[in-house]
């Protein structure tokens, strides 16, 4: 299949030669390629010849000399260009089994591909890897992957993910071990399923790969009122509980490998731990130190701001019910600077119900039904509500749609680990 072309980078091989996007890229060298990583290593030489397909549907071929690791400028839909491997479990918890009818079709796509999980970070349960795959990812060291673990007691997690290979996973982490390579690990927490003795028993069977062990991270169980199957939520006693039982781990082993998730501190009252806590920060986009990165980031550049503004600047950040506590912190220090005033809008999910209280789940909907009737002209969103390299919320409305809707406008801070956007709007 070809590569399908989302965009060009500016500047680069693919803009000079004013290669469009949705264009196709067919073949590099005469060879169909299958991922990004066949293309990384496709154009990694100085004499390159490839195929490009229109958005008209016309064919042209390209004869190109270049620097040996110059890439082309490409910025591909998808990092698969065949078929993506589809997950073979049906997880008790699963989020894609527990959304509504009528979103946008990629949403529904349950992947499970070491590919994915290699390049991107997303994670897949090493149920379905075939023989070709375990030789291609010992042969190429492709790490490191992302592992969702959730128990490593055989039945339970077979049971959890309703499959019985499943159960494999030592065995398969077995091989990982073997050939050096490097995992990060997911324990998506399930209540009476895979908390207490069930969390220490997984825990202290994962540190047997210390060798290959990067960190571990464990994040609440997400549950939407669209979900059939019964399951509890985190509480503030489990979520207490899990931050003992992961604090206990990490002194025994004399290192800070496991994590909870910013959720857990929220849902247990506490404030969130300092950057030593998180190791690196190697699953910030499973949400674990995503808020201390922010709350760092804010307080060195609050030193270094001016104390006064010459003219007033108003925002008002559209932010989620659990990092609304840090954004109200955030306004409380900038309202002290002349002429600034900050609001903190919190948007409570009423699309997926109560329990999801995350940024990157507000829908377009959400965001009009609950800022309309204010006097608000721009407001800060995340980058995280809207799809990747388009405009589109989860629910298909656009950026121009709340836009007009709310007669505001939208700015979106593309880095939710930093301030600076916030910083260059207020001070500027």
């Amino acid at each position: 299949m070809p590569a399908k072309i989302c965009a060009v980078v500016p500047d680069s091989i693919a803009d000079e030669l004013n290669i469009k996007s949705n264009s196709e890229l067919i073949t590099v060298n005469g060879k169909t390629l299958k991922d990004y990583i066949e293309y990384k290593y496709a154009v990694m030489t100085e004499n390159l010849e490839f195929e490009i397909k229109s958005p008209k549907g016309t064919i042209e071929v390209y004869e190109i000399e270049k620097d040996f690791e110059e890439d082309l400028g490409f910025i591909f839909e998808s990092a698969i260009f065949d078929k993506i491997k589809p997950c073979a479990n049906n997880c008790i918890f699963c989020f894609v089994d527990q959304q509504p009818d009528g979103l946008r079709e990629s949403l529904y796509v349950k992947d499970d591909d070491y590919r994915l999980s290699y390049l991107q970070g997303t994670y897949i349960t090493l149920t379905n890897l075939t023989k070709k795959d375990k030789e291609r990812i010992a042969s190429q060291h492709l790490g490191p992957l992302f592992i969702s673990i959730h128990t490593t007691n055989p039945e339970l997690r077979a049971k959890m993910l309703k499959n019985k290979n499943a159960a494999n996973l030592l065995k398969e982490l077995d091989f990982l071990k073997e050939n050096d390579i490097p995992v990060n690990t997911q324990i998506v927490l399930c209540p009476t399923y895979n908390d207490g003795e069930e969390l220490k028993r997984t825990l202290n069977d994962l540190w047997k790969y210390k060798t290959i062990l990067n960190s571990i991270a464990i994040v609440p169980v997400g549950i939407t009122k669209f979900r059939k199957e019964k399951l509890k939520q985190v509480t503030k006693k489990i979520a207490l509980e899990t931050i003992e039982t992961v604090e206990k781990f990490n002194k025994k082993i004399k290192k800070n490998i496991a994590s909870v998730s910013d959720e857990f501190f929220l849902i247990a009252g506490l404030e969130i731990p300092e950057k030593k806590y998180y190791n690196g920060f190697n699953q910030l986009e499973d949400g674990v130190g995503s808020l201390r990165c922010l709350i760092d980031d804010f307080n060195k550049r609050l030193k270094k701001a001016t104390k006064c503004v010459k003219e007033k600047k108003e925002y008002t950040i559209a932010c989620s019910v659990s990092a609304s506590g840090v954004f109200y912190k955030f306004a409380e220090e900038l309202n002290k600077i002349k002429n600034i005033h900050l609001n903190i809008h919190p948007i409570k999910s009423e699309f997926w119900g109560k329990y999801v209280n995350v940024a990157g789940l507000i829908t377009a909907n959400d965001l009009i039904n609950q800022l309309k009737g204010n006097c608000y002209k721009d407001v800060i969103i995340p980058s995280i509500m809207i799809r990747p390299y388009t405009q589109e919320f989860l629910d298909g409305l656009t950026v121009k749609d709340v836009e007009k809707a709310l007669k505001v406008k939208l700015h979106i801070q593309q880095d939710i680990y930093s301030t600076k956007e916030l910083f260059e709007l207020l001070f500027k």
